[in-house]
């Protein structure tokens, strides 16, 4: 057994896998790197120990539901890091204008 984040380089190949198949559904920016994230976020959060079977499992096992929770917060704390560096800029250029 070991953490879940020491098996990240012995399980590429299944990461490369869902992420493939999660283009297949539609997913068509899907990366290995993008549900290493998920999984870390969604499923194993606080890096737990676990044995390489269990791991490869929770990869095969990540549902398109899951997933697709996982970019929609993403989107949503992008949009709202967007907006807040927006405003910032925006108010530094108004006083630089002053």
């Amino acid at each position: 057994m070991k953490a879940v984040s020491e098996w990240k380089a012995d399980i590429e190949p299944a990461l490369k896998s869902k992420a493939g198949e999660l283009r297949l559904i539609g997913y068509n920016h899907a990366t290995a790197e993008d549900v290493w994230q998920c999984l870390e976020e969604k499923v194993w959060k606080g890096d737990p120990s676990k044995r390489l079977y269990e791991v490869v499992q929770d990869i095969f096992h990540l549902s398109s539901n899951i997933y697709m929770s996982y970019l929609t917060i993403n989107a949503y704390q992008d949009d709202n890091l967007a907006a807040s560096i927006a405003a910032l800029t925006e108010n530094d250029q108004e006083e630089i204008n002053e």
